[in-house]
Formats: C-alpha cells, structure tokens, sequence
C-alpha cells in the first residue's frame, strides 16, 4: 500500500485498505494515462464526489418467466460515489452526460413467436391478430433501463469483496421492442420497478429456483494505486419478481399485452426469474480522475 500517493482521495484509500484486510493483492499492472478517458463521464462536478466508477456487463442473461435472452452486447453502468464518512456508505451519483445505464439491446431468442390471438376473440379477428403477430413479432430485443434516479443505484463494495449480502442494487425496467410492439412495451416502470439486489455470494430462492453463487473477481491496481480493475466479477440474483407486460402494440395494447405475457411467463412471482452479470469494474478516485483529462 506504499505505492499510494498521499493526496489519494480517503474514499479510494479505505477501499484499497479494504482488500488489503480482506487478503486480497493487488498486483501492478502498467496503465498508459489514456486508461483514465473510461472515466470521461464522472460527474467531477459534484461536490464531494471522491471515486468514479464504471462497471461492464461483457456477458449472462436474464430469465423472465420461461423466457431467457442472453446478454451479448455490452452493457455499462456508469457515474460517481459520494461517501458519507460517518458511516461509510457510498451514495451513487450518476453519470455526467445522464446515460448512466446505457440502453444497449439485447436480441430475444426466437422472437415471440409463440404470441397468439386470445381465444375469447371472434375467429376473423383472431385471425387477423396471429397474421400481424407471425409477421410483426419475429425480430424482438430487450433493453434493461434504469427507472428511478441514479441515486436509487445501491452499490457495497465490502459485500460484493466478502461475497455476502447485496453488491448491487437496480432499480430497471424492460423495454421490447419492434416494429409491431412499438415504443412503449414495458415489464415494469418508473413508478414500479424490477428491483434486482445482486450479490457475488450464494443466493438464497424459493422454489422453484435453486441456489447459484455469484464471483467477486480479481482484483488488479496500477502502481500508483488511483485505479482499481476487478474483473471476472459474477453478480446473480434469482429471487426477484417481474411483473406483466404494458403498452405492447400500440392501439393494440389491450389485446397484445396478454399475449405477450401468456408467451413469457408474465407476471413471475419470485423464484421464477434470474439474473447474472458477468462484469469487468473499474474504479479511481475523483482527484486522480481530474489530474488525467
């Protein structure tokens, strides 16, 4: 811990203090000052704010009732930590340019294919319906937003290194998306959200699901100790619940919707749904962040 400099923001230092009482080493790597621009969008405005933080999502999936999509494209979580220094616990600040939850689009294997016309329909309009669906529905991704403000972001640093308890808390909304869905398919909302509390540990869900275990990673430092690297980091969850589907089809909607939901499994109640993240977490603190624009 030599290698830290003294102006090292507190927030920085008492988390690479952390990993030192843990056992955790922190092996130097070389990082070339460019390593700094990930941190473009720190909002170094905030007053107080001492660590900048930026988390990719390279790899998973989220299960929603029978339905699983794959994370493929990266997704990035971005911002800032204010820390209260009577308790220690950081507040999350979001990202400067506001994208502080990228909306990156996940493709849905198959489609919806399976959507069909409610049976309760007369028959020409179910047959109407099953041709706009079998044309319209075979192309669908899924985006995870954020649905609350960013201060809602809960973020543990002990319990994601401890691997116990919750790392990371998200407050998301669904987004489905084609031609035919439109702009406004949900599962879930601002006012409603899917509340996912990740853990790198083992969880703990009711039936049907069985336990799964999360991985916080390896943990790297630069010389300097102003940047943190943990990759192969596993954050999982499959005890939250997701609610139906809204606003699928437009003009439609009331229609659609439960289609949708008989398809996915919607509403899921706990221990029907899960998720898991496979991340690569960097982190500096404000100051050092400044010193390399």
């Amino acid at each position: 811990m030599t290698n830290i400099r003294k102006h090292t923001q507190v927030a920085a230092a008492a988390f690479i203090l952390s990993l030192a009482a843990l056992g955790f080493s922190l092996p130097a790597t070389a990082m070339a000052e460019s390593e700094f621009s990930i941190f473009s969008d720190c909002p170094l405005s905030t007053p107080g704010l001492s660590a900048c933080v930026v988390a990719k999502t390279e790899s998973g999936k989220v299960t929603l009732g029978k339905k699983t999509v794959p994370i493929e494209n990266t997704i990035t979580l971005q911002g800032g930590l204010i820390e209260n220094r009577e308790t220690h616990e950081p507040t999350f600040v979001g990202a400067a340019d506001g994208n502080t939850l990228s909306k990156t689009p996940q493709t849905v294997p198959g489609g919806l294919l399976g959507v069909v016309a409610p049976a309760f329909l007369p028959k020409f309009l179910q047959e109407i319906i099953n041709k706009l669906v079998s044309e319209g529905l075979a192309g669908v991704t899924a985006t995870t937003e954020l649905a609350a403000p960013a201060g809602s972001i809960g973020i543990n640093e002990q319990n994601l290194l401890k691997a116990e308890g919750t790392a990371l808390s998200l407050p998301v909304k669904i987004k489905l998306s084609n031609t035919f869905l439109g702009e406004n398919c949900y599962i879930g909302s601002n006012s409603s959200p899917v509340t996912i509390k990740l853990t790198t540990g083992t969880t703990s869900p009711p039936k049907p699901n069985e336990p799964i275990t999360g991985k916080a990673g390896k943990l790297e430092g630069n010389e300097e100790g102003t940047i943190l690297t943990i990759s192969e980091n596993s954050l999982v969850n499959n005890s939250f619940a997701a609610p139906g589907a809204n606003g699928c089809g437009g003009l439609l909607s009331f229609l659609i919707d439960p289609a949708v939901n008989l398809e996915i499994g919607l509403p899921a109640t706990e221990g029907h749904n899960t998720a898991v993240l496979n991340n690569t977490l960097k982190q500096a603190s404000a100051e050092a962040v400044e010193e390399h624009p």
